[in-house]
């Protein structure tokens, strides 16, 4: 059962596999940051430091704090501005993978459509080649 589980485990496809989910990770932070870092502050800027996340709706006659961490402590708040936030960082992930996949197939389809180079004559063709020009003279 061990030498099955461990057959298993070293197959190409979960090794690869596991590498993707690696390299997708690392990939998400870096698309995270790119939204949280540099996209979102260039919207707050555009937009007079428009920031969503803090909108609420309170729920209950309880909750009359005036941000959304003490208005959670109070009560039930409807949270909508972290969904809006949420779902405008999803369309800008969601873009910019658009991006970076469109740009990866765009480079396949080069390497694809290059022109191969002809191959090589055997050596009987060759030799053959080199008999049938000799016989032409």
């Amino acid at each position: 059962m061990l030498k099955e589980f461990r057959e298993f485990a070293m197959k190409g496809n979960v090794v690869d596999l596991a590498v993707g989910v690696i390299i997708g990770a690392a990939f998400g932070a870096i698309v995270n940051s790119l939204v949280g870092d540099v996209i979102m502050p260039m919207i707050g800027a555009v937009t007079g430091g428009l920031d969503f996340s803090n909108y609420f709706t309170p729920l209950s006659k309880a909750v009359t704090a005036t941000n959304l961490a003490d208005a959670k402590k109070q009560g039930a708040v409807l949270a909508w501005g972290s969904f809006l936030t949420l779902t405008i960082n999803f369309i800008i992930v969601a873009f910019v993978l658009f991006l970076v996949i469109r740009a990866m197939n765009t480079l396949k389809r080069k390497e694809e459509a290059a022109p191969a180079a002809p191959p090589k004559p055997s050596a009987e063709a060759a030799l053959l080649t080199e008999i049938r020009d000799l016989l032409k003279k």
